[in-house]
């Protein structure tokens, strides 16, 4: 097949276009490399934000146009794919429908169904918007809110997803939001991750190696505020033992040079399921202290492994989880070992490709 992967998030797109290729697709990715992150891509379509920005990125945009079309496949990382307003997006997207044979929506992050489903139907016990009945007001939930629910965001995610041939998810929440809506053409695949297979010690000495990746601008957002403060209070409680490594909005490559040094990764506080940065983490025999619900490991029909700390969303919490494993050094080596496996066994770029792969093929006939 001749795929198109518009957008990118956290290195999904790029990922994925490496396990299609092994299997003999055509694949080009489109995408600003996700921002400062800087991931790969075969055309590279970043907005510069400056007086005359938007305008060399339209044009930039307009002479692509002719290479987007006649593709097998084109899946959107989100309804908001290209840096332009969601009343813009429109024209692309209908564009891309019609010059092309099938069109798959990413269900991999924030969008209109998942904040929705979050503020209004609350079918988690705690998500980026809400902890039980009550909602979050944080200034970026807000915001998010305000910036989604009555907008022509709203309208375009709404259009897309019931227009789309079908809707890939990455993680078990954002299944839930899009399943209740289309159960017909919504799935769930895990994300992709490339692995290196590390080898893993029976033994384990100190200190313990804690990786906190900060991002400014969504820090109370996603609860890094709150993971921080009980990884300084643990390396209070333990300076012997403890090392903390943190590090703010670097490009991935360097990202990955600190995390890669450390045991633990503290990540995504009110999320039930790692996403890309704790799987990538995982990959390398990194502890996951985060996002590990038993919802998690239903979706995805694994009964054994259990590598993820999951922390609920309190400081004592995370506290108490490290707490646990800087007292008892000698499940380190262990969880570090079903880490590596339970990503082999659910992640393995190539495996997921392949049902990326089975599920283009299938809507292909139902759609």
């Amino acid at each position: 097949m001749n795929i198109l992967l518009l957008g990118e998030y956290s290195n999904v797109h790029a990922t994925l276009a490496e396990g299609l290729r092994t299997q003999g697709h055509h694949v080009t990715v489109v995408s600003n490399g996700d921002f400062w992150k800087n991931y790969p891509r075969d055309i590279s379509l970043v907005r510069n934000y400056s007086i005359f920005g938007g305008v060399r990125y339209m044009a930039k945009l307009y002479s692509i146009l002719p290479r987007l079309r006649g593709y097998d496949v084109v899946q959107l990382i989100n309804p908001m794919f290209l840096e332009i307003k969601a009343e813009r997006i429109f024209g692309i997207y209908k564009y891309l429908r019609k010059h092309n044979r099938r069109v798959f929506l990413g269900g991999y992050g924030m969008d209109w169904y998942w904040v929705n489903t979050c503020v209004n139907d609350k079918p988690l016990r705690y998500s980026d918007f809400n902890f039980g009945n009550e909602l979050r007001n944080d200034v970026n939930a807000m915001k998010e809110r305000a910036d989604w629910m009555g907008t022509a965001k709203e309208k375009l995610n709404r259009y897309i997803a019931k227009d789309c041939d079908g809707i890939i998810t990455g993680l078990y929440e954002y299944w839930v939001c899009y399943n209740q809506a289309f159960p017909k053409k919504t799935t769930f695949i895990p994300f992709p991750i490339k692995q290196e297979f590390p080898s893993i010690t029976d033994s384990f000495t100190y200190p313990v190696r804690i990786f906190i990746g900060i991002n400014k601008a969504r820090n109370e957002y996603k609860g890094t505020d709150i993971m921080l403060r009980a990884a300084m209070d643990i390396k209070d409680k333990y300076p012997d033992k403890v090392e903390i490594i943190r590090t703010e909005s670097v490009p991935f490559n360097e990202y990955k040079k600190l995390m890669n040094s450390s045991d633990i990764i503290l990540d995504q506080l009110y999320s039930y399921t790692p996403a890309m940065n704790a799987l990538l983490a995982m990959s390398k025999g990194i502890i996951v202290v985060g996002g590990g619900e038993k919802e998690n490991y239903d979706i995805i029909n694994e009964k054994e492994l259990r590598p993820i700390v999951n922390a609920t969303p309190d400081q004592d919490s995370v506290f108490k989880c490290l707490e646990q494993l800087v007292t008892h050094p000698e499940t380190i080596p262990l969880l570090k070992k079903q880490s590596v496996e339970y990503i082999r066994k659910h992640h393995d770029y190539i495996k997921v490709a392949r049902q990326y792969e089975e599920f283009y093929k299938t809507k292909k006939e139902l759609c």
